[in-house]
């Protein structure tokens, strides 16, 4: 024999020694100079181009062939499918069975990725009627990749049925197996229960598709199971098990599974550690999620993500963003989880400029088209005061699922748009998505802001009757402050009282508050002796008792009060309104002088105040809570925080610019009718959110219609 001969012997029968484009295609020439390229031969030649991932090379020579080998077919279907050419794959399948080869155990895996990639869970169950007639069933890869994909598809659907698969496979069914069941989770465990042979990837498949189905009992019973089986945990079915426990708000238990990674020493790993920061943060322990994410020696954005996403869940906003710059400062590229998870946090602290960057952010990361973004983007632009972005936004996508539709309704409800929401509401339903508890909650404050206490009671009753969605502490909240807001007390009390469920001090301040605005301090009385009861301090309730007593005379009552709040260690949240100007926030707490800009902004005050009285405004005294004279009265009223915010940005911004304010409580009856006059006065528009609604203030008019 040769020893170019004895040279190609030896490499066929290790092929993985060819490590270079170079090498393969010397080996190539070889065949052809000696004359001995065979359609095995070639195969092999095939089989190291695409391992190489030389496609364009290994198709040449595949089309030379005049009826390939199997192995050249499962060479050139599993580079298409490593290159990500699915349909392709999946195209040279039916042609290698058409040609009459048969596949063997090795080709499946690939045309099963390649199903799964595509979602065609029809084809991929044609497959696996194949496989099992052809009794390759037992095959621990092929057996894996079945699973992954029905995990990955779980809950398309389909009209075949699953359960006919399994009855192609005779004697192998236990009676516990043999009805027909859903696709899905279903599917995964019957191809695990059937396999002969199993690897730590078949037990993850299993856990982590009873995790992702919400099954966390079966998902610990498996993890316990492979325990038994003396197969070790590894970092992705510790990652499946640690979200469980964040579900289950079962902290000890997810710090046990926190002690044997740090004892296997696998804690510095990403998804590991992604996992335990997420498991803390849900926990509400981000010291501890801040801690694990402190000893990552490496951070990609699934680890930046979770935190980012672990201080918005805990309401620390400032710290999201603050994490979410340093990502991009370390070069570590957003992806649409973090876009999703970092926007609310604009949405919450109102800071439209921000909101503003990272939609910029989002355009140049091509991520327009993102129906998660598009979401966030949406509910953040709302709650920052430009609806009109919001609406351009929801108007531009493609589709709409549930959780954009609730954010346009619920946006264009807070804005005080409510016959526009209901519209909203309505045609989310003609498009087929089928409202949820938030849906709900949504319309029902859209008509709570309007007054459609018809339509709401409408809506209210389909919850159970259409829908068999219960009603929750949200829904009974809303319409109790519908009811209230339109006047009728003693009906709301009736309401709250015959609830199915126990009713919260946070209902009852609904009332409360609707009890304020209608001036009925008898029925007042009896609604805060309720709220009380369930919540012995809760601040608003005591803080709109004594505004209630005040504006009655009733100083004693008042003063009774306050003694009881300075016994129970309480203080009242102080009034304050914060404006965004030239990329900076400030704030102003009412009453407050320390302002760098206080001598411009009484002056501006002073004279638009000389205007408004000119024009007929007159200050309402009623809901100052101090026992002076009128004149000190109104002194207070000049000083409350939202004008102090709305006359700072009217002295620092260009003509006709709106001024957008957020103020921590709501607004009082004096500055709503102050501000309806300094924007006639001033021509400006100017938005004010408060912790309920935004009242968007236009030539002397509110787009609340003074019904708040």
């Amino acid at each position: 024999m040769s020893s170019s001969k004895a040279l190609i012997k030896t490499l066929i029968k290790n092929p993985t020694r060819i490590k270079s484009k170079h090498q393969a295609k010397q080996l190539h020439a070889q065949f052809l100079r000696t004359q001995s390229l065979s359609h095995t031969s070639a195969s092999v030649v095939i089989s190291i181009y695409t391992n190489l991932r030389l496609l364009h090379e290994a198709l040449l020579l595949f089309h030379t062939l005049e009826s390939p080998p199997v192995l050249a077919w499962k060479s050139v279907i599993r580079c298409f499918t490593d290159q990500s050419l699915f349909s392709r794959a999946l195209s040279s399948f039916v042609q290698m069975r058409a040609s009459g080869r048969c596949p063997d155990h090795n080709v499946f895996p690939s045309v099963l990725k390649s199903c799964t990639m595509m979602s065609d869970l029809r084809f991929g169950e044609s497959v696996h009627g194949y496989i099992v007639r052809l009794g390759l069933d037992c095959d621990l890869y092929t057996c894996n990749a079945l699973m992954n994909m029905y995990a990955k598809l779980q809950g398309m659907g389909s009209k075949i049925s699953v359960g006919k698969l399994f009855d192609e496979m005779p004697h192998r069914m236990s009676d516990s197996m043999s009805s027909v069941l859903p696709l899905g989770i279903d599917s995964v465990r019957k191809v695990f229960e059937l396999m002969p042979r199993k690897d730590v990837v078949s037990w993850n498949t299993i856990i982590a598709g009873y995790a992702q189905s919400g099954m966390y009992e079966d998902a610990l019973r498996m993890v316990r199971e492979m325990a038994s089986e003396a197969i070790k945990p590894d970092a992705f079915t510790l990652s499946s098990v640690l979200p469980i426990f964040s579900e289950y708000v079962d902290v000890t238990k997810g710090k046990e599974i926190h002690g044997y990674v740090i004892r296997k020493g696998i804690d510095a790993d990403v998804y590991i550690g992604s996992s335990l920061v997420d498991m803390y943060a849900k926990s509400a322990r981000i010291e501890d999620s801040e801690r694990v994410f402190s000893h990552l020696l490496r951070r990609d954005s699934i680890s930046y993500n979770s935190l980012v996403a672990g201080y918005v869940q805990n309401g620390r906003y400032n710290e999201a963003l603050k994490l979410f710059r340093q990502m991009v400062t370390a070069k570590v590229r957003p992806g649409p989880v973090a876009f999703s998870s970092v926007l609310p946090a604009c949405a919450h602290l109102s800071t439209l400029h921000l909101g503003k960057q990272l939609h910029g952010y989002v355009l140049r990361g091509g991520y327009s088209d993102n129906i998660f973004i598009d979401s966030a983007l949406v509910d953040m632009y709302s709650k920052c005061g430009n609806i009109k972005a919001a609406r351009k936004i929801f108007d531009s996508m493609n589709v709409h699922d549930e959780v954009s539709w609730t954010a346009i309704i619920m946006g264009h409800a807070l804005h005080g748009h409510g016959h526009e929401a209901v519209s909203l509401f309505e045609e989310m339903k003609l498009q087929g998505v089928e409202p949820n508890h938030v849906a709900f909650v949504a319309v029902l404050t859209a008509c709570s802001h309007v007054g459609l206490v018809d339509e709401a009671w409408g809506y209210f009753n389909s919850m159970t009757e259409v829908y068999g969605v219960n009603p929750e502490l949200e829904h009974y909240a809303a319409v109790a402050d519908l009811l209230g807001r339109a006047g009728k007390l003693e009906e709301a009390y009736d309401f709250i009282s015959n609830m199915r469920v126990e009713p919260t001090g946070s209902v009852w301040s609904t009332l409360l508050s609707s009890c304020s605005v209608h001036k009925n301090l008898e029925l007042a009385e009896k609604v805060a002796e309720k709220i009380f009861a369930v919540d012995s301090e809760n601040m608003g309730a005591y803080v709109l008792m004594c505004n209630m007593y005040a504006s009655n005379g009733r100083w004693k009552e008042m003063a009774k009060l306050r003694l009881r709040m300075k016994k129970l260690g309480m203080r009242k949240k102080p009034a304050c309104s914060w404006i965004e100007f030239k990329n900076k926030t400030h704030g102003f707490v009412s009453g407050d002088r320390s302002h760098s800009s206080m001598e411009r902004i009484n002056e501006f005050l002073e004279a638009v105040m000389e205007q408004m009285e000119k024009e007929g405004y007159v200050a309402d005294t009623s809901g100052v809570l101090h026992d002076v004279d009128e004149e000190h009265k109104r002194e207070l009223l000049f000083g409350h925080s939202e004008r102090l915010a709305i006359a700072f940005g009217i002295i620092n911004t260009e003509p006709g610019t709106t001024i957008r304010v957020t103020k921590n409580i709501r607004i009082c009856r004096d500055c709503h009718v102050a501000i309806k006059f300094i924007s006639k006065i001033t021509e400006r528009e100017i938005i004010v959110r408060d912790n309920s609604r935004f009242h968007h203030f236009n030539r002397g008019s509110c787009s609340c219609g003074d019904y708040w």
